[in-house]
């Protein structure tokens, strides 16, 4: 077994789910585009990172994206001969790996990469300039093509979410099983009780809309507490009234009792599963989301959370306005989170993988 892996100078959601996948297969080399250490967990210092020819290039540690045009040379020059199975954790360019004929490729598809396929509502998130803009149209068409040719050479597809698995269809038109990604649930405990703020713990970057709940905050006047840090974090900032409490990046013992405590954690991006409302949830708390996305599949409107229907600052007002904490049970709410735990999801992949080996 070897596992592929986009890049490792942040952590992430994506990060999460390759730290349960060294879990399940602990000897397996992991092959990726650029390793940065310090900006990693400890423990990854003991794997065995086997990085390309990008990791030595100036600069590309810290941005990355400049240097987008180059990754599918990176991962289409590494050597996977001997390894009878090649599980790549994708959200951009490690499925275009090339593996000899006798190796099964099994791509886990965190999402069909989605600066390239979801282009328009990333540039209007990420305020590219027009100029920069039509610069990148047509560098983007071209990594589109080669998307979609690295795609063809997967054996299997697994998606995240059945949102994911349309994509798949739609974009690469192949089919895919779901195994939604692990939730390290056992990490959280509710607490009896909770305090009156609201909660949002996320990368502060523009396609998480974090800026729409800034905006429906600042006319409700409730209290709002911000973990976690980013790009868009100034901006964010300055748009924020006094009620709205900006706390950077936390130690995950703070960040468990900031959500065991919280009246409700609020999400309001789209997301392709989305692993931070389920961690709320194993910490017995209500969620509201708005309804695309993984959250679909992850709140039971009703009983563990309640969605807004459209994602607009009147839209998550008007709900934020009729939730009420006491109409939950945190049992129940931590209940439904234990389905989507480490060990269903490691039985779950082993199985899988074991059926595809024959």
């Amino acid at each position: 077994m070897a596992i592929v892996h986009d890049w490792l100078n942040q952590s992430g959601g994506a990060e999460g789910v390759l730290e349960v996948l060294k879990e399940l297969y602990p000897e397996a080399p992991i092959y990726t585009s650029i390793y940065w250490p310090e900006a990693m967990p400890e423990v990854y210092r003991e794997w065995d990172i086997r990085t390309s020819w990008l990791n030595r290039l100036p600069l590309i540690k810290t941005h990355h994206q400049p240097f987008l045009p180059l990754y599918p040379l990176a991962f289409e020059g590494f050597d996977l001969r001997g390894y009878d199975v090649v599980l790549s954790n994708k959200s951009a360019f490690c499925h275009g790996v090339i593996t000899p004929a006798e190796t099964i490729h099994i791509c886990y598809c965190l999402t069909p990469t989605r600066f390239l396929w979801d282009y328009h509502n990333y540039i209007r998130h990420e305020r590219v300039n027009p100029l920069a803009a039509s610069l990148l149209s047509p560098i983007l068409r071209n990594l589109r093509l080669w998307d979609k040719a690295a795609a063809d050479r997967v054996e299997h597809f697994v998606a995240i979410s059945e949102g994911v698995r349309r994509r798949i269809q739609k974009f690469y038109r192949r089919d895919a099983v779901v195994i939604h990604p692990p939730v390290d649930v056992r990490r959280f405990q509710p607490h009896e009780g909770h305090e009156e703020y609201f909660l949002i713990v996320s990368r502060l970057i523009p396609y998480k809309r974090i800026d729409l709940a800034v905006e429906a905050f600042n006319r409700l006047g409730l209290p709002l507490k911000v973990v976690g840090d980013g790009r868009d974090r100034r901006r964010l900032q300055e748009m924020a009234n006094s009620n709205i409490e900006f706390l950077g990046r936390l130690p995950d013992r703070q960040v468990e009792q900031y959500l065991s405590r919280c009246k409700a954690f609020v999400f309001p991006g789209e997301e392709d599963f989305g692993i931070a409302p389920l961690e709320a949830q194993a910490a017995g708390r209500p969620v509201i989301a708005y309804a695309a996305g993984g959250a679909l599949e992850t709140l039971l409107e009703g009983e563990t959370g309640l969605f807004f229907r459209e994602q607009t600052v009147d839209s998550l007002v008007k709900t934020v306005s009729a939730f009420k904490a006491g109409d939950f049970d945190s049992a129940k709410i931590r209940c439904h989170a234990d389905g989507f735990g480490k060990d269903t999801f490691k039985n779950k992949m082993r199985a899988y993988i074991d059926k595809r080996l024959g």
